[in-house]
């Protein structure tokens, strides 16, 4: 057997969001997979369904008795995003679920990985640092729907005997994020260094989060999905995603005044979605802890690269430059 008769096909949906774009550069360095994509319209949901079906067709061909791993990455909600929208959300991801269910099944060893969110679910939890070992507990639409999608792909796993890897995501940033949502701290902070704009932050100075660089992420995630194919059938891996490191918004804002010689322009506002926010929000990995152990980008490099990259946009794209899809 070649070795090009072994390497996995993996899909990674959500490959034009700041994640998945990061997973596919990192998962295509490996040189040890094949890595496919292919954009999914989203905003109309019976399209979505048919391009996620052709998407499904086109990795079992390619697969032809390969391994073949699958990575949802997708989802444009985030918090303070009205219940409905998630609602159509959760429905797209059970119908692919049901879709790759009839796909699998006799078409060899498979993975799945879905990437969910830290902040979402455990923001009801009780008291920082929170593990794998804390019991959930959202209080915004968003975090339900992020355990929703959790607990289809638990059955899925059931269901299939295919292996899941869940990743429970700290705060994401760095180059290419959408300054469209209203998402992304440190990278609107750094729209507002590059345009003058001010920005309102509607959270106390000392609310405390995980910054996780994306290239760091993904990197981590393409170690979880190489580990996710030894599993054994139906097992479901729980793990967060984070830098193990809490900084307050009030850290963050000096290290920014640092990088960009200047004070953040940024206000104290209000906001009806600050009732979904908490104060603390630490994390601590005691699952597969070995893949935690490297050398992490330092929060002033990842802010310097953030920075660099929307000087560049704008150098390319001009005025528009700060319109990115997802």
């Amino acid at each position: 057997m070649t070795f090009d008769q072994i390497r996995p096909v993996t899909w990674v949906i959500g490959a034009g969001g700041l994640l998945g774009r990061s997973l596919v550069s990192d998962l295509r360095s490996r040189d040890d997979q094949e890595v496919v994509t292919m954009p999914i319209p989203w905003s109309d949901p019976d399209a979505a369904a048919s391009a996620l079906q052709a998407g499904t067709d086109q990795l079992f061909s390619l697969c032809a008795g390969r391994p073949w791993r699958v990575a949802w990455c997708a989802g444009a909600g985030v918090t303070g995003t009205p219940a409905v929208v998630f609602e159509q959300e959760t429905a797209t991801f059970a119908g692919y679920l049901d879709q790759l269910q009839v796909a699998a099944d006799g078409n060899g060893q498979g993975s799945v990985f879905l990437a969910s969110s830290a902040g979402g679910v455990y923001a009801g939890s009780g008291q920082a640092p929170f593990s794998e070992n804390d019991v959930a507990g959202a209080i915004s639409p968003y975090g339900a729907a992020k355990l929703a999608c959790e607990q289809l792909v638990v059955s899925f796993a059931a269901n299939t005997g295919v292996p899941v890897l869940i990743g429970r995501i700290a705060n994401l940033y760095g180059p290419g994020q959408n300054l469209s949502k209203p998402q992304g701290l440190i990278s609107h902070i750094c729209r507002s260094h590059i345009t003058g704009q001010p920005i309102s932050v509607y959270v106390s100075l000392d609310t405390v989060r995980d910054y996780l660089y994306v290239g760091d992420c993904a990197s981590m995630i393409g170690d979880g999905l190489a580990r996710l194919s030894r599993q054994p059938r139906s097992n479901v891996t729980l793990k967060i995603f984070a830098s193990g490191q809490g900084v307050t918004i009030g850290a963050l804002l000096g290290e920014c005044r640092h990088i960009f010689k200047r004070t953040p322009r940024v206000v104290l506002g209000t906001s009806p979605n600050a009732k979904f926010q908490v104060r603390d929000l630490r994390l601590r990995s005691r699952v597969w802890p070995d893949l935690d152990r490297r050398t992490l980008t330092p929060l002033s490099v990842g802010i310097a690269a953030t920075v660099a990259d929307m000087r560049r946009a704008m150098q390319e794209r001009g005025p528009d430059w700060s319109a990115r899809s997802s």
